[in-house]
């Protein structure tokens, strides 16, 4: 698939997999990280930049966000979206800028509207010192040619929530009290300045020590690599590099749906409108931007990938989980303390295929017809796919949700624009589905091919599944040797 930042992925891939080619080898040292950077910057001419030496470190930088750390040994964050700060200095520094439509008019309707004295005549058009320059805008609002332009640099554009500033040399900073992890300005830098640590090297220190160690693939997954590659090809390609073995999310999906029906069905009795708890960025932007609502409307119920984990470590005491998906936010997701017994590491599809390769590992189709979720399950991963699930789960038990009132949002404005609703008093539903990726999770950042292709390959995949009702396959489960609650209390 051609991406808009298909140069980048490729680069920072190939990175991906010869780290976990050392770190297969017991070979992770900084000699041999050094000898990757020559590799793929040998010189003396640079390939992707425009020097060797600034090519070279941001390959350095990138080599210790492929180990999971931060790039910059000088700082240290526990934020999971990084910026490469060498990779980020060719954007425009200016917001406002003249373009070549400006006819030097007679009027200078764009000087004469500035109250800073920013704007001034240079040789061929009007001039913007960006010193002086407030951003009010007035300038592009009064020019008739339409010749000043508003610029806002792709990064900032993508976030939802205004984590994204710049200092005063440009660099972009995230506010990690703002960030909600969502990943949506890493694939939106046309210079690959932003990127997520990785932990391939620790999860295959944990198969090389012998641990049992159980993937987790995301509901999103099907359809990822196309219609011949199954649940059941990528549980036999995991096997193949060292997994113990791999469950399906859309399991989780189920789980999710079941106890998250009893919090809707209570929470319908009292009048109180409810959001759901799948969508980790969705749940920070409940946290850090409306924390009134995450305590009085958010489910309490885990997310699937929690679900497994923890249904995971209670039958196989001391394995490691790994979740396999197209979100980022997962990742930050793994790491709150505040959900016990959540998965181990979580890596993106992208990720997942630099693991594969460098153990020489490819899917291939399988005669094996795996599966664990009901087709509910399997569609937590598209838009509605949560709230449909819960509603099917409230049906199972004999409840009447014809008068139900959902809201289904997909896209962090969607999001942001339900929740701030919900917080005035003038949400007209009863409940909120909200995923912070368009279209759902199978739109996520890192997912592997256009969500065409994916929606095409998956409705062929999912054409497949058998007709298992949610309640009674999980009565398939020891659902009591587990929490469903945030909090892990039984």
């Amino acid at each position: 698939m051609v991406k808009n930042d298909q140069n980048i992925n490729s680069l920072k891939h190939h990175i991906m997999e010869e780290i976990a080619r050392l770190a297969w080898a017991d070979q992770l040292t900084p000699e041999n990280e050094e000898k990757v950077t020559y590799e793929i910057s040998p010189g003396p001419k640079a390939k992707y930049r425009c020097c060797v030496y600034k090519e070279r470190e941001i390959v350095r930088e990138r080599i210790r966000l492929a180990k999971g750390l931060c790039p910059s040994p000088n700082r240290e964050s526990n934020n999971i979206i990084q910026v490469i700060d060498p990779a980020c200095d060719d954007c425009a520094m200016q917001t406002y800028t003249v373009t070549d439509n400006c006819r030097f008019c007679l009027g200078k309707a764009c000087i004469n509207s500035c109250k800073f004295g920013a704007i001034s005549e240079g040789d061929l058009r009007m001039h913007i010192d960006p010193a002086k320059c407030k951003e009010c805008g007035q300038c592009a609002k009064n020019c008739p040619y339409e010749a000043i332009v508003h610029l806002t640099r792709p990064c900032k554009r993508a976030c939802p929530v205004g984590a994204i500033t710049f200092d005063e040399y440009g660099f972009c900073k995230i506010d990690e009290e703002k960030c909600v992890s969502c990943g949506h300005c890493i694939h939106s830098c046309p210079f690959g300045a932003i990127g997520s640590k990785t932990y391939l090297v620790q999860i295959i220190k944990a198969i090389k020590a012998g641990k049992e160690v159980i993937a987790m693939c995301a509901p999103a997954t099907e359809g990822q690599f196309g219609e011949e590659i199954t649940m059941a090809s990528l549980r036999n390609a995991l096997k193949e590099i060292g997994f113990s073995d791999m469950v399906e999310v859309g399991l989780g999906g189920d789980m999710t749906a079941a106890y998250e029906a009893l919090e809707w069905s209570e929470a319908r009795k009292e009048g109180r409108k409810m959001t759901t708890s799948c969508c980790p960025a969705f749940i920070r932007m409940l946290q850090k931007h409306f924390p009134d609502q995450y305590k009085e409307n958010m489910s309490s119920t885990v997310s699937p990938m929690t679900a497994v984990s923890r249904y995971l470590k209670a039958t196989h005491p001391g394995c490691v989980t790994v979740f396999i998906g197209p979100c980022i936010a997962k990742k930050a997701e793994s790491q709150d303390t505040s959900v016990p017994d959540t998965a181990d590491w979580v890596i993106s599809y992208g990720e997942f295929r630099a693991l594969l390769r460098s153990k020489g590992v490819e899917p291939k189709p399988v005669d094996d017809p795996y599966q664990e979720a009901s087709i509910w399950g399997k569609r937590f991963a598209s838009s509605g796919g949560v709230a449909n699930a819960v509603i099917e789960c409230m049906k199972e038990r004999g409840e009447d949700t014809d008068d139900i009132k959902l809201m289904r949002c997909a896209g962090g404005d969607e999001c942001r624009k339900a929740l701030t609703l919900l917080k005035v008093g003038k949400l007209d539903a009863d409940f909120v589905e909200g995923m912070v990726c368009p279209g759902g999770c199978v739109g996520g950042p890192s997912k592997h091919k256009t969500e065409m292709e994916i929606n095409k390959a998956r409705a062929a995949l999912l054409h497949k599944a058998d007709d298992r009702k949610v309640l009674e396959n999980l009565k398939h489960y020891p659902m009591d040797k587990f929490s469903m609650h945030r909090d892990g209390h039984m």
